[in-house]
């Protein structure tokens, strides 16, 4: 382990900040997290008092933090809205940026928080922990090394029946941009791209449905929501066709009449062979003339295990992280993959609203 002590600052002491970020960078032994920053006050000196180094900083204004330095790594856990302006500030404070996922609310501000971080020479990456599962890591493999030869179907997963987040900012379309689809389906999407290895589209389609949200006293996991504070989609569906012919179809809701769930998972179809996380990690294809299907263990030993214990992915987020920065190597999120993730995501949306297909450079104008 090396013996510099990366310095970081928080922005955004709310949920995410509380429920990954803070925890995981607690348990990293070459991490201090020295300011910290949110617009209510008490956040963030909770915040502080909880995870922070001896003095450490409190602001309610994120540019004070940047002008007062004193680290070099920020990351940023705000509403949708705020990514980009935050992170291409922080980056040209001369910081590295961990900033949560999605990318950003539109695909225009995902493209400065890109061209900044070239500008800059500062590594970016965004929070998308769930290719740090042993299951995400351990097809990651199989995919490189080619056991399902070429993968020309993907169905990205991020259904839940009825699990409708009602607290912060989750149902105000103009802090987050959407619903489900930007914030669970964010999550299924960068999977099975990541796994595909394939960030080229070419045409996409899309569906969002306003059905559910106007229940009131509705069945719901956080208790129900209310009709007049939800503005965003309930459910949301994507058909992606890439530049090579493959085709991602893409399935996010909170609310829906399902009864088979399931987040951050995803099916792929090669020509070799499959896989799926619908009951754990199975493989599936041809041998000898016969069909088969496997069910990997992934109960002990590999990615999921480091030093002899046990390491959540976000854990294995903050330590692969801070590892890029500290051996100037790229992270495992590249914010270019992140772009393309926001860039189809945007492109459901507008599909939804306008009824046309969305055309990618290159390809046919959808006039």
């Amino acid at each position: 382990m090396s013996n510099i002590k990366h310095k970081i600052a928080i922005i955004g002491c709310g949920g995410i900040a509380n429920g990954k970020h803070m925890p995981s960078l607690s348990r990293q032994a070459d991490a201090e997290m020295v300011a910290f920053c949110d617009i209510v006050e008490e956040r963030a000196q909770e915040a502080a008092d909880k995870y922070g180094a001896e003095g450490a900083a409190v602001y309610t204004d994120f540019r004070e933090l940047l002008a007062a330095g004193g680290f070099d790594i920020v990351h940023v856990c705000t509403p949708n809205d705020s990514h980009s302006e935050i992170t291409v500030a922080a980056l040209e404070a001369g910081n590295h940026v961990m900033c949560e996922k999605p990318m950003a609310k539109t695909a225009a501000q995902a493209q400065e928080m890109l061209e900044a971080a070239r500008r800059t020479g500062k590594k970016l990456s965004i929070a998308y922990q769930n290719r740090f599962r042993a299951d995400s890591e351990y097809l990651k493999g199989m995919c490189e090394s080619g056991e399902l030869g070429d993968i020309y179907y993907g169905k990205a997963i991020a259904l839940r029946r009825r699990a409708v987040p009602t607290w912060g900012v989750f149902l105000d379309e103009e802090k987050q941009g959407g619903g489900p689809l930007i914030d669970i389906g964010t999550h299924a999407l960068d999977l099975t791209l990541w796994l595909m290895d394939n960030y080229k589209p070419r045409m996409v389609v899309g569906s969002t449905f306003h059905k559910l949200g106007q229940r009131k006293n509705a069945a719901n996991a956080f208790g129900p929501w209310d009709p007049e504070q939800f503005k965003v989609e309930d459910s949301a569906f994507g058909f992606i066709t890439m530049e090579n012919g493959a085709t991602i179809s893409l399935e996010s809701s909170w609310a829906l009449n399902v009864s088979e769930f399931g987040e951050a998972k995803t099916l792929l179809a090669g020509t070799e062979g499959g896989a799926d996380m619908k009951d754990g990690l199975r493989i599936n294809g041809e041998r000898a003339g016969r069909l088969f299907e496997t069910k990997v263990d992934l109960s002990s030993g590999g990615v999921a295990f480091y030093s002899g214990s046990a390491e959540t992915e976000a854990d294995r987020e903050a330590r692969l992280w801070l590892e890029a920065v500290r051996e100037d190597k790229d992270p495992v999120v590249l914010p270019e993959q992140a772009l393309v993730v926001t860039q189809i995501l945007e492109a459901v949306y507008e599909s939804a609203r306008t009824g046309r297909a969305v055309y990618f450079d290159g390809s046919p104008d959808n006039e």
